[in-house]
């Protein structure tokens, strides 16, 4: 079955926590308010569709000009391993670049590194991070 990729998807709150929680391991029941979040900081949001079943999900945040942000792409660990993380990738570009952003930077874990760097041409920078929760 194909999947469908939609830009800018109407958000249920709770199929997408259920989604979140799933791909990284968070709390099952847990309802985040992804709509308001999205239409509020979001430049875009991309959803993957399996039969109208959301299996997976990325946004792009942004500056307002040049740069992108790529922030928590999440496929269903039911679904993966059949190119829809580097789908969702794709859309997000295309989105961010349609917008006019000349930038689109992500942060990701080691074991993320050949996703992103070999599969979505994503290039290697030094960053910083800084928690502050904890300060």
């Amino acid at each position: 079955m194909s999947i469908e990729m939609v830009s800018r998807f109407p958000v249920d709150d709770v199929e997408l926590s259920a989604l979140h929680a799933r791909a990284f391991g968070g709390a099952v029941g847990q309802v985040t308010p992804w709509a308001e979040r999205l239409e509020r900081h979001a430049l875009t949001w991309v959803g993957a569709f399996d039969a109208g079943r959301l299996v997976g999900f990325v946004q792009v945040c942004w500056d307002g000009g040049a740069h992108a942000f790529l922030l928590d792409t999440a496929v269903d660990p039911g679904s993966q391993h059949r190119g829809i993380g580097a789908g969702l990738v794709r859309a997000a570009v295309d989105d961010a670049a349609t917008a006019g952003c000349e930038w689109l930077h992500v942060d990701y874990e080691a074991h993320l590194e050949p996703f992103y760097l070999d599969r979505c041409g994503f290039r290697p920078t030094s960053a910083g991070l800084l928690h502050l929760a904890g300060r």
